[in-house]
């Protein structure tokens, strides 16, 4: 006996139950990601507008582009990164996200120097590429049927290429080998941003309780946002109008 398209098997039921809770869960993670990208680019322009008055640094802008202190913003970021990474699941939902909101705010403040050295058109523009180009490699991560596990120890190494590549350039300054490490960047974190959105999305699971299914989606913003603002920083290496 034919079944009654206007009914659902059991089967089809429960894929469409999971595909509402997948669905919710991914958008807690991209809103949770935008608001830290919001907390980052406001904490940015206003460090920018507190460090320069009148083409001069003030003593807040000295203290954080020149002074030793300059160390503790640009690393400080970054062991926010490992300490998220290493208690995050001892952590309670609310204040995970509370420490993704001052990581946030630090790396506002720890970008805020770019303000200081590209024109604010070419920042405009380069944020509305980056946008594009990770809404399109986020989309193909999150529909592809294609397994792109194997793409990660690629993509990690290809990371690790680049930070190391970075230490060096601090004593070279060499402009091609920063282009060579921009245009390199670009490739990985683009190739991060699909491979981070399928893995997201694959550790979604129904059975999750609230808690949870809220950790997970802040440990998802965290991965994704730092890919954005990755791409977005090579995207400016290339493309920015320096002032």
């Amino acid at each position: 006996m034919a079944q009654d398209p206007r009914f659902m098997t059991r089967a089809q039921a429960e894929d469409a139950h999971v595909d509402v809770g997948l669905r919710k869960y991914m958008l807690g993670v991209y809103n949770h990601m935008t608001i830290g990208m919001a907390i980052t680019g406001l904490v940015a322009l206003a460090a920018s507008w507190a460090a320069v008055q009148d083409g001069q640094l003030t003593a807040f802008g000295h203290a954080i582009y020149v002074s030793p202190l300059k160390w503790v913003v640009m690393l400080a970021p970054i062991g926010m990164v490992f300490l998220f990474a290493a208690k995050v699941n001892s952590m309670a939902a609310s204040t995970a996200q509370t420490v993704f909101w001052i990581f946030a705010a630090l790396m506002g403040l720890s970008l805020s120097s770019i303000f200081l050295v590209y024109t604010g058109a070419s920042i405009t523009r380069v944020f509305f590429i980056t946008a594009g180009m990770f809404a399109a490699t986020s989309l193909y991560g999150y529909t592809t049927k294609k397994d792109l596990t194997g793409m990660g120890s690629f993509l990690f190494m290809g990371l690790i290429g680049i930070l190391i590549a970075s230490v060096v350039n601090i004593f070279l300054g060499s402009t091609m080998l920063q282009f060579i490490i921009s245009v390199v960047g670009v490739l990985v974190f683009s190739g991060l941003t699909a491979y981070d959105t399928q893995a997201i999305k694959n550790e979604y699971w129904e059975g999750d309780d609230a808690e949870t299914q809220a950790k997970k989606s802040i440990n998802g913003a965290l991965r994704l946002y730092l890919d954005f603002i990755n791409l977005f920083v090579m995207l400016l290496s290339l493309f920015g109008n320096r002032e």
